[in-house]
């Protein structure tokens, strides 16, 4: 089976029907067939961060979406730790011109 990463971008475009990109995002989410979803417990700390300024509904969306992808069996949630920020940390000061985010580097290591 085929694994893919997916970062904050993909589940907010897939919860937010507002996203420009959410038509794109759940489209391509239907086609995905034997393929496991990876992600990291930053990614949705970062998603919940994201929606906190919006509406109570659209917050408790986000609740329910976190709540679904650590009870899927078929979604690699990694877990955080100090080990995985410290390198998410070295990898973001290696690459400030980059202007990646913390998260995206503890993704990327």
């Amino acid at each position: 089976m085929k694994a893919l990463f997916v970062d904050t971008f993909y589940w907010s475009a897939l919860l937010n029907a507002r996203d420009d990109w959410h038509p794109q995002v759940r489209q391509f989410s239907q086609s995905l067939t034997d393929v496991s979803l990876v992600t990291t417990e930053e990614v949705l700390t970062e998603l919940l961060n994201f929606f906190s300024s919006f509406r109570y509904v659209t917050r408790l969306g986000a609740v329910r979406l976190v709540d679904d992808i650590i009870a899927n069996p078929n979604i690699q949630l990694i877990s955080q730790t100090h080990e995985t920020f410290l390198a998410g940390f070295s990898l973001y000061r290696q690459r400030l011109a980059q202007e990646y985010s913390l998260t995206d580097c503890i993704s990327l290591s």
